[in-house]
């Protein structure tokens, strides 16, 4: 019987070493020690491996793909701006070449089987959004070229945002237009973007002494509207309120409006990511400005460029952008 041809995990099994550092001394990626990338060099000459054309299809240029795998429901990844932006920001960045985006949308007990039948086939590299960070983890252990839209496990490269400063803005601004007492919507625990947030809320309200009025729940605007119908009821005195996600906080103004609070003369309204929907809001909504585009391109920029190794990071600035929604408050006019 023929022997089978030698694979990636042969490489890595013999050689003392992960996929991942083969896959990276493979295609030239950083973050492998000179002796050690010798040394993956021999075994692959010794073995003869060669990696599989159809899946790296690297010698022509052609083929070649960016994999960007989301933890979500594939109706809300049809549905969300920022999954939609994402998109654009990574096609924005290969155009005019060969390499393609390949998408998969996986609920989390499905991404678990996402980095054992990858590895193998990864071209330019994977971008992850909502992977928890175990996740994460094995997926850079096992692919070349890996990195997070937002912080993850430790080593995992990744494209953030300065989630905290932008969110303690927004109080700021708020308490600035007369606002005391300021309620925020948050998303859900084990959401780093989210976590951040609630951090700069937190600050801020200790800074200027003001009372935490808080309800956690997920981006949606159906959890925007739920949570703002129960601060109202247990807090019938807020009159502001800053929310985590732009499409939460269209949630929070319709129940706001269904509950006859004007917006801003009785409740002022600070979104967070600055998408297309916080201009179209009525009234046009203050938001905390997030580049995804250009956050999503960067990171296509470095996977193309091979230019990820461990420990890698590039963080924009978010800064505040002021609509309607947060006029100052009646008094102060």
């Amino acid at each position: 019987m023929a022997q089978s041809r030698p694979t990636l995990a042969d490489v890595a099994r013999r050689a003392g070493v992960s996929k991942a550092a083969v896959s990276r001394v493979i295609n030239d990626a950083p973050g492998v020690a000179p002796q050690t990338r010798e040394h993956v060099r021999h075994v692959i000459e010794a073995l003869g491996f060669r990696p599989d054309p159809v899946a790296r299809a690297l010698a022509s240029g052609h083929g070649e793909v960016i994999e960007l795998v989301v933890v979500d429901d594939p109706a809300i990844f049809g549905t969300s701006p920022y999954y939609g932006r994402v998109t654009a920001g990574i096609l924005q960045e290969l155009a005019g070449g060969h390499a393609q985006l390949r998408v998969h949308v996986v609920d989390e007990a499905g991404a678990r089987a996402l980095p054992a039948r990858m590895a193998d086939a990864v071209t330019l590299g994977v971008l992850l959004i909502n992977v928890p960070p175990a996740l994460a983890s094995e997926f850079h252990d096992r692919c070349a070229q890996v990195v997070a839209m937002s912080p993850s496990a430790p080593g995992v490269p990744y494209i953030g945002l300065e989630n905290a400063e932008g969110a303690r803005a927004a109080v700021a601004h708020l308490h600035e237009t007369g606002r005391r007492t300021i309620a925020a919507l948050h998303g859900q625990a084990g959401n780093a973007c989210a976590e951040a947030r609630r951090e700069g809320y937190s600050r801020a309200i200790r800074e200027f002494g003001l009372p935490d009025i808080s309800a956690t729940g997920k981006f949606r605007r159906e959890d925007g509207y739920r949570l703002t119908q129960q601060l109202l009821a247990t807090h019938p005195d807020i009159d502001a309120v800053f929310v985590g996600c732009d499409l939460m906080a269209t949630g929070a103004m319709q129940a706001l409006a269904d509950a006859g609070r004007r917006i801003p003369a009785d409740v002022a309204v600070v979104g967070f990511d600055d998408s297309v929907i916080a201009e179209c809001a009525t009234p046009p909504m203050s938001s905390v400005h997030q580049p995804v585009e250009a956050m999503a391109a960067a990171a296509t920029r470095a996977m193309v460029r091979r230019q990820l190794a461990p420990h890698w990071r590039c963080v924009f600035p978010a800064d505040l952008r002021v609509r309607q929604s947060s006029a100052a408050s009646s008094q102060d006019r």
